[in-house]
């Protein structure tokens, strides 16, 4: 197992640089000057030039990189142009909204999606196997967007069950920061009260996000329990006396969960991208916001940062999908 997990890491490390070089790589072919975008329409050339010495863009690629790739190891991500700030600080600053929406997006997709993937085999063409196949149908053809507008547009303004957008009220002051993360922070606090109300901004935004990834979670769930449910040691565990319950939940739903791991995993980046669309439509004081209206200030830097984040995240979310692979199966690890 240690041999397993220190491959694994290494592998990450490899990962990472490459994740460096083709971030680096796209910010320099992206269309446009961000020294002219940063100065302004009205700037002169010695101002533009100014710019472009202070943010390093006058210097040769392989010293960009060189410089960049320290800076990366340092902690030092570049000054966004659009806020003044240090991006490192602003992803600081971003990060926590976007990682509760998404933790609480994925724990959402989890907990229904296994269980409608187990029932949906157990009970295959019924109902409920009916009824769990259009749902993964809807997610995997339904925009996270359009889905977020009509969520907007029925829930919270039609009918006025919840919030339009935003993480909080107005009025509502976020309790005093622990972890960042309003739900745990409001809870740690025992201010039930802001609770309820950060409660309720994340659940549409949640069910926005958490859709595609519900839908896949069951559609591979479904596919993986009618394959394991048909094997010899199944059908022996059924002569043995066996109860059912027990055949579906112990020995069918650890074999199933193997592919359905990978799943959770990539839905996990694929997330954490999908909260430019999400956030953007609700407000939501994440990375994704940021990164758009970095964007619009064609702001490269903070785009970086965002990129990196995500791909960090991403290759950490896979990396524990495999040490979860080495943890029920054993066979993995020998391989590996």
């Amino acid at each position: 197992m240690k041999y397993f997990i220190a491959k694994r890491i290494l592998l990450l490390g490899v990962m990472l640089i490459g994740l460096l070089m083709i971030t680096f790589a796209i910010s320099h072919v992206a269309p446009g000057d961000p020294a002219a975008l940063a100065a302004g329409p009205d700037a002169t050339p010695a101002m533009i030039e100014t710019i472009r010495q202070e943010y390093g863009l006058d210097k040769p690629l392989p010293e960009q990189f060189w410089i960049y790739l320290k800076g990366f190891f340092t902690g030092d991500l570049g000054r966004s142009l659009r806020t003044s700030r240090d991006v490192l600080d602003d992803l600081i600053r971003y990060f926590p909204a976007t990682f509760e929406l998404v933790m609480f997006s994925i724990l959402v997709a989890v907990v229904f999606g296994i269980p409608l993937g187990m029932l949906s085999a157990v009970y295959k063409d019924t109902w409920v196997d009916h009824l769990s196949r259009f749902v993964s149908v809807s997610g995997v053809a339904i925009p996270m967007f359009w889905l977020g507008l009509m969520l907007q547009l029925f829930i919270a303004l039609e009918l006025g069950w919840l919030p339009l957008g935003g993480r909080l009220d107005l009025m509502s002051a976020p309790p005093e920061p622990i972890t960042h993360l309003l739900l745990v922070d409001a809870l740690l606090r025992g201010q039930w009260g802001i609770f309820t109300d950060a409660f309720a901004h994340i659940l549409l935004p949640a069910v926005a996000l958490c859709f595609p990834a519900l839908a896949s979670i069951i559609r591979v769930n479904r596919a993986e329990m009618l394959e394991t449910l048909n094997q010899d040691y199944i059908v022996n565990a059924r002569a043995h006396g066996i109860g059912s319950t027990r055949i579906v939940a112990v020995y069918a739903l650890k074999n199933a969960m193997i592919p359905t791991l990978a799943m959770i995993g990539l839905r996990y980046g694929w997330m954490l991208g999908g909260t430019i669309l999400v956030e953007s439509v609700f407000d939501w004081p994440g990375i994704g916001l940021y990164a758009v209206q970095s964007a619009v200030s064609s702001a490269f830097q903070p785009i970086m940062g965002v990129t990196l984040l995500i791909g960090i995240n991403f290759m950490i979310a896979n990396l524990l999908v495999d040490l979860c692979y080495g943890w029920l199966d054993p066979r993995i690890r020998q391989e590996g």
